[in-house]
């Protein structure tokens, strides 16, 4: 287990690949995001995009699973927030997503000692590391308990 304690500001780890494929961004534009460059490949082509691409929202949501089932896993309580989200280029199909995670501040909660607030610049890149997705995370971690 990862806790609080383990965080130090300025590290950074690989978390975690991911093989995106067109169906999943279809399903997943289908239900969530029906924008004809998510669900459509033909129409997709005259889009600003020439293809079919990924919502972001989605590429969220596999920064999250990575993070979640990365090991060894955190000692999360809760996830306050998320801040400069920014997509810089389109996922497409077929895409090897790379998620990272750097350090950017840990300090311990003035209010309950036995956590603190992390933040992290998590970042996801395709298999031509070019930057995909951008954001900063704060999360509430447990401290390691006292034996």
């Amino acid at each position: 287990m990862k806790y609080f304690e383990d965080f130090v500001v300025g590290d950074s780890e690989w978390v975690g690949e991911y093989h995106l494929t067109e169906e999943e961004i279809i399903s997943y534009g289908e239900k969530w995001d029906p924008q004809f460059f998510h669900v459509d490949t033909g129409a997709a082509e005259n889009s600003v995009f020439f293809g079919l691409v990924a919502p972001g929202k989605q590429l969220i949501g596999i920064t999250v699973l990575k993070l979640v089932t990365h090991q060894p896993k955190v000692s999360i309580l809760a996830a306050l927030g998320w801040d400069e989200v920014r997509f810089h280029e389109p996922a497409r199909p077929n895409d090897i997503l790379t998620v990272f995670r750097e350090c950017l501040e840990a300090r311990p909660s003035n209010s309950k000692l036995d956590r603190g607030i992390v933040k992290n610049r998590v970042t996801l890149y395709n298999s031509k590391n070019r930057l995909l997705l951008s954001y900063v995370d704060s999360i509430l971690v447990l401290k390691r308990p006292l034996t």
